[in-house]
């Protein structure tokens, strides 16, 4: 990723040539009706990186994972994904590009089974190694043994993993993870800690929208901060970990 600007600036103004790039977002503007909501965001994730997208409830975090897997397309800017524009495709051809989804809340269905909950997901997309429900199922065995069990009947920790599963399912080249740790105890945030590490090492790009700040500072190769519908701050972890300014500014509860 080359960014045309100081590590660890309040503003971006990235700009990329580099075939390594899996998504970018280049001055995008969302709006939901009336209500303008994106104000030109634009940022990126390299292929095999986590990228960390973070700020206070209301800043455009969602809007921004809804923006890119086109449920509320930007009215104006471009998305590209594996330098393919998807800006107005629909969902569903962005989904079967390779774009894997784990929604804020979860949202499996809970009249299905957890196997149930899995297979509905599965799609072939011709890699040498894919996500199958054994592979998933080696992954979190919390699940194989859940199997016949309705999705209602899981614990948060174990209705989270099968999100994840459902997604994998999917065989996604980018993984878009919208606060995967919300409402988690501690003990299954650090779990989910070591899961998102684990899919990075096999090669998977995420993109990681969080407020646990530990959680996503632990995981992530570069953040990016989103005040107000706009890109405020990027920088490393390592940088972010440091700047109290930063983080009293934009991230702290007010």
């Amino acid at each position: 990723m080359k960014l045309n600007q100081t590590k660890g600036s309040e503003k971006s103004t990235w700009a990329s040539t580099d075939s390594s790039t899996i998504l970018k977002l280049a001055d995008i503007h969302t709006y939901y009706g009336e209500s303008y909501v994106l104000h030109g965001v634009s940022m990126a994730v390299s292929e095999g990186s986590i990228v960390a997208l973070l700020g206070r409830n209301g800043m455009g975090k969602t809007t921004s994972i809804r923006s890119i897997i086109g449920f509320t397309p930007p009215r104006a800017g471009v998305v590209w994904f594996k330098g393919k524009d998807i800006t107005n495709l629909k969902p569903y051809r962005i989904a079967k590009m390779g774009v894997g989804l784990i929604p804020q809340g979860r949202k499996i269905l809970p009249s299905l089974s957890v196997k149930e909950n899995l297979t509905m997901a599965a799609r072939r997309r011709g890699k040498a190694i894919e996500w199958t429900l054994d592979r998933v199922y080696s992954q979190f065995p919390i699940l194989e043994k859940r199997a016949y069990l309705k999705g209602d009947l899981l614990s948060g920790g174990e209705q989270q993993m099968l999100a994840v599963g459902r997604a994998l399912m999917t065989n996604p080249d980018l993984l878009l993870m919208d606060e995967p740790s919300e409402g988690l105890a501690p003990k299954i945030v650090r779990d989910i800690g070591t899961i998102i590490g684990q899919l990075k090492e096999q090669g998977l790009s995420i993109l990681l929208v969080e407020q646990n700040l530990p959680l996503a500072l632990g995981v992530s190769d570069h953040v990016f901060i989103i005040s107000k519908g706009t890109i405020v701050y990027e920088s490393s972890p390592d940088e972010l970990e440091k700047n109290e300014a930063i983080k009293v500014k934009y991230l702290c509860a007010t």
